[in-house]
């Protein structure tokens, strides 16, 4: 099932709750390996947790917000040839 997306082509809607999409402007090949690397981290976030490791969870934490950061779903909004207006 594809979930609906915004007109501005920024988010996307699961259950009325809006979640920003990549930046469309990234390469193929950097995307694939930001991709990787947030799946990486969130993997290191479920075994720090697994392993109540308060400090590599806060660690874990961070590389996947830098990652979502990197990706364009975190942090300023993308803008490109998507996206109509301002």
């Amino acid at each position: 099932m594809k979930h609906p997306v915004t007109p501005d082509g920024r988010y996307f809607v699961v259950r009325g709750r809006l979640w920003r999409l990549a930046n469309p402007e990234l390469d193929e090949a950097e995307r694939s390996k930001l991709t990787k690397r947030l799946m990486a981290a969130r993997r290191a976030v479920r075994d720090a947790k697994a392993n109540a490791d308060p400090d590599a969870e806060a660690t874990a934490h961070r590389a996947v917000d830098d990652t979502k950061r990197a990706l364009g779903e975190r942090g300023p909004v993308w803008v490109g040839r998507w996206i109509a207006g301002p």
